[in-house]
């Protein structure tokens, strides 16, 4: 089969390994999409972060080289010994977390935090690829009005949706959403869903700040266009005067942290889905101001949430799709592109279809 593969920074490489057989425990799907996701474009550009290269990983015992792709979906065509509730030709989503169910955040439910926690597409091998093996534990049948290219962006509307419940946006809440990326865009498009009456997108880029209006966004602040001070009085100035509820920070940056906090209202919250090394913050505001800080990382108990949601007609998955492309064509249409074009959002990559029946 073919296989993307991480050998370092600037180094994908497309090869031909043998089909891997599902062992006990574990199924094999042929992967329909493979969507690419901002860790990946970062292991691209600047790795290894997460992918393991000195020692193997405690849950999938890998270590580089290994196959990219964490948001992905397909069909069952192998089931290995002991897995039960799968079938050959079962439609399913991939919900990529690796967890040991056996240290105590998984026997409390909190299994995003296990102790080896962990992402098939970047501790082990993922979906681009023309097949995938993963613990049964991972997948998720698909309703029959799911798609599959639906289901190929439920990994990274999971990623909002906890970001959202960790947040407790509650009806008739105001929030900010910094950074327009897919998971922003998503967390906009739930936040609507959610019953907020106020959603305030902030970006650099006026093609995604358009998205944003799009999926639900009632206003649009190109933070390029602002300074901070006149950003955060436009922030205040859209939910009334004295800020909102709840900001999401989903750029990843200290300074839209900063503008993400000081857009709060008194006794509002942010909620950290961005990853940065360091931030710093006005703690004289956040204590005189009953502020809270929340952070969010992967997700726990979301999927099936999600695809009733999608399965309604609710929310569409596929409206930050930008382009889909082959397996032999992913690094330089799909990775590259996503790093040169602030046009492209989700790109997915299908290894089932050949160059020529991709719509691109």
């Amino acid at each position: 089969m073919r296989a993307l593969q991480w050998h370092g920074p600037w180094d994908l490489r497309l090869v031909e390994l043998d089909t891997p057989r599902a062992g006990p425990g574990q199924v094999r799907i042929a992967v329909a999409y493979c969507g690419i996701c901002g860790s990946d474009l970062h292991e691209y550009a600047d790795g290894p972060h997460a992918i393991p290269v000195d020692a193997p990983h405690p849950l999938s015992g890998r270590t580089a080289p290994l196959t990219l792709g964490h948001e992905f979906c397909g069909t069952v065509v192998e089931v290995g010994a002991g897995v039960t509730g799968l079938s050959l030709g079962d439609r399913v989503a991939v919900e990529p977390e690796y967890h040991c169910k056996q240290c105590a955040y998984c026997r409390s439910g909190s299994y995003n935090l296990c102790v080896s926690m962990g992402f098939a597409g970047l501790m082990g091998d993922g979906g681009m690829a023309d097949f995938a093996v993963v613990p049964a534990y991972m997948l998720h049948r698909l309703p029959d009005e799911v798609s599959l290219e639906q289901a190929a962006v439920i990994e990274p509307a999971a990623v909002a949706l906890h970001a959202l419940r960790r947040a407790e946006l509650r009806l008739g809440d105001t929030c900010a959403v910094f950074g327009l990326g897919p998971i922003g865009l998503l967390l906009i498009s739930l936040a609507k869903l959610q019953g907020a009456t106020t959603i305030v997108a902030v970006d650099v880029s006026r093609e995604r700040l358009a998205a944003a209006s799009h999926l639900g966004a009632t206003h649009a602040l190109d933070a390029g266009a602002l300074d901070a001070p006149a950003l955060c009085d436009a922030l205040r100035d859209a939910a009334g005067g004295l800020g909102v509820d709840v900001s999401f920070e989903a750029a990843g940056l200290p300074a839209t942290f900063e503008a993400a906090m000081q857009g709060l209202r008194k006794g509002g919250r942010v909620v950290m889905v961005g990853l940065m090394p360091h931030a710093n913050f006005d703690a004289f505001r956040a204590v005189n101001d009953e502020l809270t800080f929340t952070a969010s990382v992967g997700y726990r108990h979301a999927y099936g949430d999600l695809l009733r949601i999608v399965g309604s007609g609710a929310l569409d998955l596929t409206s930050i799709v930008t382009r889909i492309v082959s397996l032999d064509d992913a690094v330089a249409e799909g990775f590259d592109a996503l790093l040169a074009d602030r046009t492209q959002i989700k790109i997915l990559v299908s290894p089932a279809k050949p160059p020529s029946a991709i719509n691109a």
